[in-house]
């Protein structure tokens, strides 16, 4: 591994749910300051509905707590953070973020095991991987909704095989869960974990627009997909009411 700067991450709460402060002129020292330290690291893609589930679920809240990074991609999580006057926190594109860390990985011919999705969209996934990042070591990958019984032996796999990124999609027990419950198996490496990664990267699956992101707009498109997702509509107005009882509080704390 070649010397790295060492990067001092600045972290912030909102709502009691960390965030990481990540600017992208800083990622690539990020990314091997992290390596470099030899133990696993999560990076958590954080939306506004995580950032609740965060907040009433022991399990994923540990989990987001624990992560390495935890990086914002809803643009409400960063109008919150200004709304309670925090530090900006910087929003990625989930594609955008996977596609910049793969690039700083292939510079110095990292590995990397691509884990979940359907056997037809993770063979597309690794084709097109290749083909775009011919540098880049893929030196495993495993298909998702695999049986319980097999889970011990993929572990050892991925282990043994000593990628410095775990790249995780659908199919996985517990989803991003799993990955924390694994932890310990697993070898020293980033890990992410992304629902949607593989079936962008196969072309099974488009990715919201530029404007649609920019303009915090890209759960529409999700919702043409999943209409069930216009529910989260109420869970929005849920996360607004309690940055405005969070600034509300602040105001009312007695100035020492």
């Amino acid at each position: 591994m070649e010397p790295c700067e060492k990067i001092d991450l600045l972290k912030i709460e909102l709502l009691k749910v960390p965030l990481t402060i990540a600017a992208p002129e800083n990622m690539e020292d990020i990314v091997y300051s992290l390596l470099a330290k030899g133990k696993g690291a999560d990076i958590v893609l954080l939306s506004v509905w995580d950032l609740l589930r965060a907040r009433r679920s022991g399990e994923y809240r540990s989990f987001v707590r624990n992560a390495a990074l935890v990086v914002p991609i809803s643009r409400s999580i960063v109008k919150g953070a200004k709304f309670l006057k925090l530090p900006q926190p910087v929003r990625y594109m989930p594609f955008d973020f996977i596609i910049n860390l793969l690039t700083i990985l292939e510079k110095r011919e990292q590995p990397i095991y691509l884990l979940g999705g359907k056997p037809p969209v993770l063979t597309k996934t690794e084709k097109n991987i290749r083909e775009t990042f011919p540098r880049l070591r893929i030196i495993g990958r495993y298909p998702g909704y695999f049986k319980k019984q097999n889970e011990s032996t993929i572990i050892t796999m991925i282990r043994k095989s000593t990628p410095s990124l775990l790249l995780a999609g659908e199919g996985l027990h517990g989803r991003e869960k799993w990955l924390a419950r694994n932890s310990a198996a697993l070898n020293p490496g980033l890990r992410l974990w992304c629902s949607d990664i593989f079936e962008v990267f196969s072309e099974h699956r488009k990715r919201p627009s530029r404007w649609a992101f920019n303009a915090g707009l890209e759960w529409v498109g999700y919702c043409f997909q999943k209409p069930a997702r216009i529910f989260r509509i109420f869970p929005y107005f849920y996360y607004n009411i309690l940055l405005l009882a969070d600034r509300l509080s602040k105001k009312e704390q007695p100035e020492l």
